[in-house]
């Protein structure tokens, strides 16, 4: 502990990433930083910003220590923070020849691992060795954009050692616009950052095709009992599921105009194809891996999920988005 958190890598270079470099820096004197792209580093050292994202946040570059070359930022680094789109994680990883059993993780993903159908946090302890004791996960409503304008939000940190989320909370992410909490509770915050994401697509859609805030009103809670019944089965545990640290973010997710999953959602419901909108969205939207990846883990469970349900048929059988909707509205409570 006394060496936790030591030095800090950002790992990735999206929105997500950029807003979590402006909160460590607030309280580190320098950080790494692991962008896969030499030019978009030139650009950045140059502009003092990310040239792609969030262009409003300007650093200090004096005090990042950029890397095009992830082993690098690996071996000069102690905790990394991986803030990669879940979909591109494995790729990134398949790089990675320094060993991470000795670094401290914080994902900041807030999807699943394609093909393998993991939790993040399983998935770095299980193919790489890392102690699940030095994984911290990152959940909580915070969009980045959000983060950029210094808006009053909220992070929980999730650790089997609450020791190392608590010192983060205290030493790393705080700032005088951000507070965070502490949790134990590493499976189940994990898989309501997955879930909520597959929720918030749907929202998404009922929005596209013209559902109104009374619907919406309705909706939410529904969604939310969906994620419940499949926690308790997953991964059942003593928990105070109405608290922020698990409602909150299917709530921004679901209306935020910033959330890419629900934007990506309403473009279907709109009237685009699935391929359409994912073109058009030009961001990952999680939700649609995360969509398959709990479907295909549902059918070793058999939790009651008729939203999940619909909305796989939707983006992987091609089924009409208005008669799947209009088939699970008529159960709502």
């Amino acid at each position: 502990m006394k060496l936790f958190p030591g030095r800090i890598a950002i790992m990735g270079g999206g929105s997500w990433a950029t807003a979590l470099a402006k909160i460590v820096m607030y309280s580190q004197p320098e950080i790494s930083w692991y962008m896969r792209r030499p030019d978009r580093i030139e650009d950045f050292k140059r502009m003092k910003h990310n040239p792609a994202y969030l262009s409003s946040i300007t650093f200090d570059t004096s005090r990042i220590r950029f890397y095009d070359d992830i082993n690098r930022a690996i071996e000069n680094s102690d905790t990394l923070i991986f803030a990669t789109p879940s979909p591109y994680i494995k790729e990134h990883l398949g790089k990675v020849n320094a060993p991470l059993d000795r670094k401290y993780i914080i994902s900041a993903i807030k999807g699943i691992v394609p093909d393998e159908n993991m939790l993040v946090n399983d998935y770095f302890s299980t193919y790489y060795g890392v102690n699940p004791a030095n994984i911290v996960v990152i959940a909580g409503a915070c969009h980045a954009e959000e983060i950029a304008m210094e808006h009053l939000s909220y992070l929980t940190l999730v650790c089997r050692d609450i020791r190392k989320a608590e010192k983060l909370s205290a030493n790393v992410f705080k700032t005088p616009y951000l507070n965070s909490s502490c949790s134990r509770d590493m499976t189940g915050l994990e898989y309501v950052s997955v879930l909520k994401n597959i929720y918030a697509i749907v929202a998404g859609m009922c929005n596209g095709l013209k559902y109104g805030d009374n619907f919406q009103a309705v909706y939410i809670p529904n969604a939310f009992d969906e994620i419940i019944r499949f926690l308790n089965v997953a991964y059942p545990l003593k928990r105070d599921i109405t608290s922020a640290a698990y409602l909150s973010d299917l709530l921004v997710t679901s209306y935020s105009t910033f959330s890419r999953n629900r934007m990506f959602g309403k473009m279907i419901g709109e009237g685009n194809s699935v391929n359409v909108a994912k073109v058009e969205l030009g961001m990952v939207a999680e939700g649609y891996y995360a969509t398959k990846c709990i479907y295909e883990i549902n059918g070793r469970y058999k939790v009651n999920m008729p939203i999940l349900n619909a909305l796989h048929a939707i983006l992987y059988e091609h089924e009409p988005p208005a008669e799947q909707i209009r088939k699970i509205t008529e159960n709502f409570k």
